[in-house]
């Protein structure tokens, strides 16, 4: 269970960094909030004999590469700093779903569209049916999560408001790999692999680790603040012009398995910041992030 001093945190996060949806509404494929510049606990930067990603001016970020084989953290920086999640999400909706309900194909195919489009209707669906915050208070101890805690009490259906952190994710991803029922890591990962270019609001999801890194890959991104609709749709072209946002600053995530890597880019963007900008950041750093690491 969250503590009170972690409810507290978001509310007072939230309120300095207001953000939007991914695709407006409640749900918003982003929601959340995010920490800015609080120093992380554990190793800030590892490997420092190699050359460490840079990481863009203005751009608060977090990252982490983890070697499943060897179960052992490759490289890391600011691992338990703490964001809004976005679509990131959808994972823990999906895999608490499949755990607490008798799931019909009619599930299985709405979950399937949350996980590979990061469908927000399907998400918000999942959510109203799962008791909202009552999904992430039984999956914190269920997976081992310390940073990760339920939207504030007074938005209860911005399920991307959640909040974790880069550690949390990977401990997310270990918990699929490791300790998931074969059923649900098989359907899970199997959806993550077939992640579609474009999500079902329009905007490009191939940023990150998709446009960076090499096949085999299971994905899942997330993103927020960057308006209800993209200023050039997803066709192929995700570079367009700066949306006002006055909602607060955007994020933008990348996270997935890579071969036998656990890749987590985590990352709050200046305001203003256009999508096509923040994703050819993002997509820069992940692949700085997988060199250092090795």
């Amino acid at each position: 269970m969250f503590s009170l001093v972690a409810r507290a945190g978001l509310a007072v996060v939230v309120g300095v960094l207001a953000c939007g949806c991914e695709t407006g509404g409640p749900a918003g494929g982003g929601g959340g909030r995010s920490v800015s510049g609080a120093p992380s606990a554990g190793t800030p930067w590892a490997r420092p004999s190699v050359t460490r990603p840079r990481v863009p001016e203005g751009v608060l970020a977090s990252y982490v590469v983890f070697d499943v084989k060897r179960k052992r953290t490759l490289v890391q920086y600011r691992p338990r700093q703490v964001f809004r999640s976005a679509s990131v999400v959808k994972i823990l909706l999906a895999l608490d779903y499949l755990r607490e309900h008798e799931v019909s194909a009619a599930d299985r195919a709405l979950l399937g569209v949350m996980l590979r489009s990061s469908d927000d209707k399907a998400a918000t669906e999942f959510w109203r049916r799962g008791g909202q915050a009552r999904v992430i208070e039984r999956m914190v101890p269920r997976v081992g999560l310390t940073e990760t805690a339920p939207p504030p009490a007074d938005k209860p259906g911005f399920w991307g408001y959640t909040a974790l952190s880069a550690e949390d994710v990977v401990r997310t991803y270990r918990y699929l790999l490791e300790k998931a029922p074969r059923e649900h890591r098989e359907f899970v990962l199997g959806e993550l692999r077939k992640s579609t270019k474009c999500g079902t609001d329009g905007f490009d999801q191939s940023f990150g680790i998709p446009r960076a890194l090499e096949k085999p890959w299971a994905v899942k991104q997330g993103w927020s603040g960057f308006g209800d609709v993209p200023a050039v749709p997803c066709k192929g072209n995700v570079r367009g012009a700066s949306v006002p946002l006055g909602i607060g600053r955007p994020v933008l995530h990348t996270t997935g398995v890579v071969g036998d890597r656990i890749v987590v880019v985590l990352t709050l963007q200046p305001a203003g910041t256009s999508f096509g900008t923040a994703s050819e950041r993002v997509t820069a750093l992940t692949r700085q992030v997988y060199r250092a690491a090795g």
